[in-house]
């Protein structure tokens, strides 16, 4: 192929960018020789949440942080195949003419103006002359989720919406190649099965999932006596072998602007829920019922994979693979050994799927990168956040040293006070994972409804996550042994033991388990001593780890994001860097919008 033969005689650094958007969580990634040396999403600069535009932020601070002008780049890798993917919208709306007409109407501007362009879009806003590679959007799954992960060889599975026309796939990976061996196609899909639940039950597709996993939990998990399981597996064919089918006379998605239809309405004994509904019992059996038939799905996927591929490691990515209730189950429900899931398991981390493919599985480089950490985002110098307390007048107050700043915060976070903690760069992917948290603490009974109503402003039944040291996990979590990675990027329900589920109750869900994030010192050594710290305070080196954000807004990105977020909430305290930022001390400056603008 003479695009990558061109490039294996350079001797100087290749440099290859990774383009995801228009669907949604648009991104971008950049690697050099091998390595990732940044990635993040559309969103965290624009403020829209799961921007779907082309990533130009992303891709600038991709650029800028690399100090390499677009000249530089040696390809550029996009996360699908448009004209493939614009066939199987086609057949779609065709094959249900004429009730797709609507959508087929108002779906066709988007494709002619910009997602057949992406090649004239990428040379004019980049000013780019070079190479441009589509990767098909499960490769790119699969690449994301094998390639920086630790494993020599492994199963690969990637489960999610739709991509070109692949839903679900598996395959094999071993040192640089990759191999998809079987696929279902679209409109069976274990992605928009969950989507559509999640619409039906009042919330928002593509962003509101995990909202319907939280909620599960309060419904009948028993198969037997929840009726709306049986009625959902009622309309799945599912066999041995892992492939599934839906009867599709319970969905429109394949034709209209709706997911859920007046069938499936009437087979869940009621119309669609409208938005803000409060849930009853009804609404949370539908959610433990989709939850209970996604996991009988995966379940019989990966028993059929372990046995079809021969091999003990699995990674996995696509945005089912989001899924952490069931991730804490795949070591004990199937014979794999090991497993490691892409922090950005969503489409947003496909543009890391496609430069890794391209430099190792098309240049046929060696695999020396291992995803350990995801903080691979913009970060702020002591200087740059010290010039921007400054500049607004805003009072804080510096730390001597970081030993005097975990002890601090340790004393804060035991006393009750809701943390704001800002550090290094930013993480990649849906979580927080200690760069952009807020910290609280676990043991206070009225740290959960203290968060949700006065910090968060979101759905009381949603549990909050602990992050623990990874040395400690296994004292106060039933973990799998050896602890997976993927707990590193809470990616990983467990039970929490039963004789901690009451010292710890904010981070105890009603199932008594917890979405706990592992933290390891090598990976950042200032929020491990932390933890550590609050543990002498607590008797439990446990704390409170959720999103830096409020319901709606991404998570912050810069330090007036932060600033901003702390003074609109009932965060207390803001640690940046180096620097504690009082809310109380800073009420004369009310959040004016204008005033903090950025610069």
């Amino acid at each position: 192929m003479h695009i990558i033969d061109k490039y294996e005689t350079r001797t100087m650094a290749t440099y290859i960018l990774g383009i995801s958007c228009y669907y949604h969580d648009a991104s971008a990634a950049l690697l050099k020789d091998g390595i990732i040396v940044a990635a993040t999403e559309e969103e965290r600069f624009t403020r829209k949440k799961h921007d779907t535009s082309f990533p130009m932020h992303a891709i600038l601070f991709c650029l800028q942080k690399e100090r390499i002008s677009i000249d530089q780049i040696n390809v550029i890798g996009f996360y699908e195949k448009p004209f493939l993917k614009f066939e199987r919208v086609l057949h779609q709306h065709l094959q249900s003419f004429p009730k797709s007409i609507k959508t087929f109407l108002s779906s066709m501007p988007s494709w002619i103006d910009q997602k057949l362009r992406i090649i004239r879009t990428i040379k004019k806003k980049l000013k780019y002359k070079g190479d441009v590679l589509f990767i098909p959007h499960h490769l790119a799954h699969a690449a994301s989720a094998f390639l920086p992960s630790p494993f020599e060889s492994a199963a690969i599975v990637t489960l999610d919406g739709v991509g070109e026309w692949a839903t679900t796939t598996y395959g094999v990976g071993k040192e640089t190649s990759m191999q998809l061996l079987k696929e279902i196609h679209f409109p069976h899909s274990i992605g928009l099965l969950y989507s559509t639940i999640t619409a039906y039950l009042g919330f928002s597709v593509n962003n509101s999932e995990y909202k319907v996993m939280g909620l599960a939990p309060y419904g009948t998990m028993d198969r037997k006596r929840n009726k709306y399981y049986q009625r959902l597996r009622s309309i799945v064919d599912l066999k041995d072998d892992g492939s599934y089918c839906f009867d599709m006379s319970y969905f429109v998605y394949h034709y209209a602007d709706r997911m859920p239809s007046k069938k499936l309405c009437k087979l869940l004994d009621g119309p669609i829920t409208k938005k803000g509904t409060e849930m009853t019992q009804r609404h949370k059996d539908i959610a433990a019922a989709v939850q209970l038939v996604t996991e009988d799905i995966i379940t019989t996927i990966l028993r059929h994979v372990s046995i079809a591929t021969k091999n003990k490691n699995l990674v996995l990515a696509g945005g089912v693979a989001l899924n952490s209730v069931y991730n804490g189950k795949i070591l004990r429900s199937t014979s794999f050994k090991k497993v490691w899931i892409q922090p950005n398991a969503s489409d947003g981390g496909t543009s890391m799927g496609v430069v890794q493919y391209i430099y190792h599985t098309l240049m046929k480089n060696k695999r020396t990168y291992v995803l350990h950490d995801a903080f691979l985002g913009p970060s702020f110098s002591d200087d740059e956040v010290r010039l921007f307390l400054d500049k607004h007048k805003i009072k804080y107050k510096q730390f001597k040293t970081t030993d005097e700043l975990v002890h601090a915060t340790a004393k804060l976070i035991y006393q009750n006070q809701v943390i704001g903690w800002f550090q290094g760069g930013m993480e990649w992917g849906p979580r927080a994972l200690g760069a952009r948290s807020i910290l609280a603490n676990p043991c206070n009974p009225q740290a959960k409804e203290l968060l949700n109503s006065k910090v968060k402003h979101r759905e009381k039944f949603r549990p909050f996550a602990p992050v623990v040291c990874e040395d400690d996990a296994l004292t106060y979590f039933d973990c799998d042994r050896p602890i997976p990675e993927a707990t590193d990027f809470m990616l990983m329900v467990y039970p929490v033991r039963k004789e901690w589920q009451g010292r710890i109750p904010s981070v105890t869900h009603v199932d008594g388990s917890g979405r706990l994030q592992t933290v390891r010192r090598f990976q950042q050594p200032l929020y491990y001593d932390l933890i550590k710290e609050f543990g002498k305070h607590s008797g439990i080196p446990i704390l409170i780890n959720t999103s830096f954000n409020i319901r709606g807004e991404p998570i912050v990105c810069t330090p007036y994001d932060a600033f901003k977020c702390m003074m609109g909430t009932g965060i207390d305290c803001l640690i940046m860097g180096n620097f504690i930022i009082k809310r109380n001390d800073n009420k004369k400056y009310a959040w004016d919008s204008e005033k903090y603008a950025e610069d």
